[in-house]
């Protein structure tokens, strides 16, 4: 059969190493596949199957150092997740049978206690065979917190493949966002990332597992493994399986280009998520060491595991070039057989040559206060029906006078120029049925954000002052506290933290501590996501697409916003639903959007105004190579497959939900109208932007949100002019200031 398209250039960094245990490793697997009753007899491989395979060659060139002991349990993983892969698809993904595919998952867990010592039910399939014996192996050796990630991980693995097995049912094809997103708990890659810590023997430290560095390290390595396994595996998926969740048949629907288009696109997204991880190691990780104290021991663990997981990558490109599982007729020569010990030849050009090189560039190479003009607005056709609250105009006045009271319209903001923001107004849209005293809270927690995302990039970002910065962004958490809110204001010194520890103490001081919790931790989120804007300010690096639009949740406070909402419904529903894989979907579908929209929206204020680099259609135009115009169209393109997406969960998943958690009829009113609420979120966003004097392209030059800078006196790093004239009307003497020495 035909290749349908011609495999690119792939960037490889790191050279492939092989593992001298591989032959070891090959003879064990196949007479442990063999006593789990994978091979002859059960329907799905024989071993001849195994042997073509070669999982032993993939654990050796991805795990290049580990032992002889290590290399064979990984290699029992591999080989029992392939099979499982295979299984379900035999199983249940070419019946299209769902209820046997739930009931066969919902065993699953079950043999992954968290005490390796308490009991498992017995093993009636080869796959609960496989995983019994597996987790008694492994876990003895790993920590609680180990245990932990990589039982999520496994489930994830599990259970995301109903979300396959719907869309072929569906016959429905992924849009891009969905897709990444679902792809790494349906593709097992960060389950790859939890066998790396056993293999190298190096555990990633619980205490900042979950932190931004570490997280964007595995989910960028995930990424680019299961964007590479998306284009070898192709043919096999696609033309032979009628897979819909593959990342070039997912480009090939959202472009409308052709098969060959669409491979070259998913092979520079996997080059961007490369350079994504190169990024974030080298600049991200160091700092996380410094900032958390991280001892000698634990910083030695993650270099290890870091540089476990480019190994992962390089290893599994050569084994996709070897494996008779994939399509890559042509790439290595069959009558050279693979190195014993040595090492693959290091295409030079990836680095330094051809699209990955000039995608480099692009990137680091964005000439900021370029004049882009006003976007042209799509029709952006949201089909939820606009309300406003009754009490707008009060909770207007009353955040203006707490503003002023706060001290925040003494320097970056007046009182004119917050009147022509009307942030009341988006409260009014998010929440219309909220009481006045709901709604003034609602608009004081949009004016504090609002101010500290101009105030965040005009003191911190233009002089470089990440320092600055951090120990600003500690100080606001300090004014954060869980246990007593009140004693907030003890802890400010300057307006941003006054009117922090103002309205904290006013939103968590009734709040149960679990729900506090939530609400502290979405703040830290958007207080890390600044910093993050401000880490790529001062690198003058325009963002890797999937972690721009993954970062904006926090940095446009979607994430915030939304759970101030679902904090009202505290106890009304099990905590556990919302933190399923339907509710997030949900939510981060309606936060993309909303997102999204201020894009378009601000597009000519960021980019030509203020020089930002965080802009989606800037970030696209950048990755695609192409004009503005384009770029907003996919941008809106990126936002309607969001919607649809949104109501297909409504109609699809939701309903399952109900059931899975046995709602009745008074929990399913309940979250219904959680879901009409998400509705007037989008609705209400959507209104505010047309409706207020920040986006539009005679706001944009008479200061809204507008950096003022002075130069000193000595020459050092400029600081903010509060003495600058400021308001409506003083646009000339704002504008001159705004780029007095500006950078070229």
């Amino acid at each position: 059969m035909p290749q349908p398209f011609a495999m690119p250039d792939f960037y490889v960094p790191y050279p492939a190493r092989l593992n001298p245990h591989v032959e070891a490793a090959r003879t064990h697997t196949r007479d442990w596949a063999r006593a789990m009753g994978m091979l002859e007899g059960s329907g799905v491989w024989e071993t001849a199957d195994l042997d073509a395979h070669d999982y032993a060659l993939l654990c050796a060139y991805t795990h290049p150092d580990c032992d002889e002991e290590a290399l064979n349990l990984v290699t029992d993983w591999y080989t029992w997740v392939f099979f499982f892969d295979d299984h379900f698809l035999e199983v249940f993904k070419r019946p299209q049978d769902r209820a046997g595919g739930k009931e066969y998952l919902d065993r699953l867990p079950s043999f992954m206690p968290a005490d390796p010592l308490h009991g498992m039910p017995a093993p009636v399939n080869a796959v609960e065979a496989g995983l019994a014996d597996l987790w008694r192996r492994t876990v003895p050796a790993m920590s609680d917190g180990w245990r932990r990630r990589f039982a999520e991980a496994t489930e994830a693995l599990l259970y995301e493949s109903l979300w396959e097995l719907d869309n072929i049912n569906d016959g429905r094809i992924a849009n891009p966002l969905e897709y990444i997103e679902m792809r790494r708990k349906v593709g097992g890659a960060p389950w790859s990332a939890g066998l790396v810590e056993y293999a190298a023997g190096a555990e990633v430290p619980d205490r900042v597992a979950g932190s931004r560095p570490l997280r964007v390290l595995r989910d960028a390595f995930s990424d680019a493994v299961h964007l590479r396994n998306d284009l070898f595996s192709y043919q096999r998926e696609v033309e032979d399986e009628g897979e819909n969740s593959n990342g070039v048949l997912v480009l090939e629907h959202f472009l409308g280009c052709s098969t060959q288009e669409a491979a070259e696109a998913v092979n520079d997204l996997l080059t961007s998520r490369l350079q994504q991880f190169e990024n974030t190691a080298l600049t991200e990780v160091p700092a996380l060491a410094v900032q958390e104290r991280l001892t000698p021991a634990e910083i030695a663990a993650i270099g290890a595991y870091t540089k476990g997981l480019q190994d992962w990558q390089s290893g599994g490109h050569e084994w996709h070039m070897r494996s008779s599982r994939y399509m890559n007729e042509g790439m290595v020569d069959a009558a050279v057989p693979a190195p014993a010990l040595g090492m693959a030849v290091l295409d030079i050009r990836s680095l330094l040559g051809g699209r990955s090189a000039d995608a480099r560039r692009r990137s680091l190479g964005h000439t900021p206060h370029q004049p882009v003009g006003p976007l042209p607005l799509p029709d952006f056709a949201l089909p939820y029906p606009l309300a406003l609250s009754p009490h707008h105009q009060e909770a207007k006045r009353r955040s203006e006078d707490w503003a002023e009271a706060m001290g925040l319209l003494d320097d970056i903001w007046d009182r004119p120029l917050m009147a022509g923001f009307d942030l009341a107004l988006c409260s009014a849209g998010l929440d219309p049925d909220a009481t006045l005293e709901e709604l003034e809270l609602s608009a004081l927690w949009l004016t504090w954000g609002t101010y500290a995302d101009d105030y965040y990039p005009m003191v911190f970002g233009r002089p470089r002052d990440l320092a600055g910065a951090r120990a600003q962004t500690e100080r606001l958490k300090a004014c954060l506290p869980v246990d007593d809110p009140a004693s907030a204001a003890g802890f400010a010194v300057n307006p941003l933290e006054r009117s922090l520890a103002d309205v904290w103490a006013r939103t968590a001081g009734p709040m149960r501590p679990e729900a506090r919790t939530e609400l502290w931790t979405a703040l830290d989120a958007m207080l890390e996501s600044w910093m993050w804007e401000l880490h790529n300010q001062a690198q003058h690096r325009v963002p890797d697409p999937v972690d721009y639009v993954e970062m904006r949740r926090s940095t446009f406070g979607s994430e915030l916003t939304m759970l101030m909402g679902r904090l009202r419904r505290d106890g009304a529903l099990p905590p556990e639903l919302f933190r399923s894989g339907t509710v997030r979907a949900l939510e981060n579908a309606v936060a993309d959007y909303g997102a999204l929209v201020n894009d378009l929206f601000s597009y000519q204020k960021e980019v030509e105004v203020e020089g930002e680099l965080h802009n989606g259609v800037l970030v696209l135009e950048k990755f695609f190579d192409v004009d503005r115009d384009t770029a907003a169209r996919m941008v809106h393109d990126l936002m309607s497959g969001r919607l649809r997406q949104y109501e297909h969960l409504k109609q699809r998943e939701v309903p399952l939900l109900y059931a899975h958690f046995g709602l009745d009829a008074e929990g399913r009113a309940v979250f219904e109208a959680w879901l009409r609420e998400l509705e007037d979120w989008l609705a209400g966003v959507l209104h505010w932007h047309r409706s207020v004097r920040r986006y539009g392209a005679g706001d944009v030059h008479a200061g809204a949100g507008t950096p003022l800078f002075r130069d000193r006196a000595d020459g050092t790093a400029p600081v903010p002019d509060w003495t600058t004239p400021r308001g409506l009307g003083t646009t000339a003497a704002r504008v001159a200031t705004a780029f007095a020495g500006a950078p070229s």
